[in-house]
């Protein structure tokens, strides 16, 4: 098959750790042809979704794992699978870039379905389990989520669209300072803040799920540094091995039917404890950690799945 990846860089990836890298290995072993181009280099033309990519063959050596081909105009109506993998921020640019991929998805396979990635933002989706998930509010006045502190004490204030961390706080009983971090959030932004009830399970970790076509597949730990609240590998969190437990079945078994429905194909839920926090569908990470823990091919497991529905 042709297939493209709409990424950032790839030239700047961690090959041991980075899903979208391991995704197009894995593809390249398959005997796929690659091709590479970021979001800004997505247009429309006069009828045509059209992107310039340049053709991409990958190795794993560190410091030289990607060699890239003179870019050019593709025709992704052409394209047999195109991977929606560059990172939040969940703007406006991303958006539009899921409009645009509307366009020759399903003719063209999306992953994940562009339709569904953008009405199902990772903060979002989750709303519609609230059996499964803490405590949690989306607003953007202050007289409500000051109401969710004074009733559930301990929270976490975080932006709604935010990713990988960024901008997560914890705000104790004793904490004094949700006015300032309001007026921080909302001078720069105009969206609304999610607040959900803290969960002090998070001390013994944030696991991530992973699901391929709506199945659980396995999950790994990511255990806060020291006197961190985040748990995001990038700020200091450590990944573990884990077990799922029968709550994360109960979970997955709830949502995986919804998510197989509406195209998301490759999918990293968050579960704290015994609660569901956030489902990721943007550009899901966990891959290579995944594989190292559990000794299973799931990048081939992804593409069992997509290959079917190429059939």
């Amino acid at each position: 098959m042709k297939v493209a990846f709409q990424m950032d860089p790839i030239q700047g990836v961690d090959i041991n750790a980075d899903s979208s890298f391991r995704l197009a290995e894995e593809a390249q072993a398959r005997g796929h042809e690659l091709w590479f181009y970021g979001p800004d280099q997505l247009s429309y033309r006069e009828g045509r979704v059209v992107a310039t990519a340049r053709p991409m063959e990958l190795r794993r050596v560190k410091g030289d794992h990607v060699t890239l081909g003179e870019a050019r105009d593709i025709d992704l109506a052409e394209i047999d699978v195109v991977w929606l993998r560059q990172d939040p921020p969940f703007d406006m640019h991303y958006i539009t870039t899921t409009h645009l991929l509307d366009r020759v998805h399903p003719k063209t396979l999306v992953v994940n379905d562009p339709f569904w990635v953008r009405n199902c933002p990772e903060k979002l989706l989750v709303l519609d389990f609230p059996q499964l998930m803490p405590p949690t509010s989306v607003a953007r006045d202050l007289a409500t989520i000051r109401a969710f502190k004074a009733k559930h004490g301990d929270i976490i204030l975080k932006p709604l669209y935010g990713n990988g961390g960024a901008g997560v706080f914890r705000l104790d009983e004793n904490d004094r300072n949700l006015s300032s971090l309001y007026e921080l959030f909302t001078n720069f932004s105009r969206e609304p803040l999610i607040v959900q009830k803290y969960l002090p399970a998070v001390t013994r970790g944030d696991k991530r799920v992973i699901l391929v076509d709506g199945e659980p597949i396995g999950a790994i730990n990511r255990v806060p540094a020291e006197g961190e609240t985040r748990s995001n590998m990038h700020v200091g969190g450590r990944p573990e091995k884990v077990a799922l437990t029968d709550r994360d079945r109960e979970i997955c078994a709830t949502i995986g039917p919804v998510l197989k429905e509406k195209g998301q194909v490759f999918v990293g839920i968050d579960v704290i404890g015994e609660h569901l926090t956030e489902i990721n569908v943007t550009s899901p990470t966990g891959i290579q950690e995944l594989e190292r823990f559990d000794g299973i091919n799931v990048a081939a497991k992804i593409w069992e799945a997509i290959e079917a529905k190429r059939v």
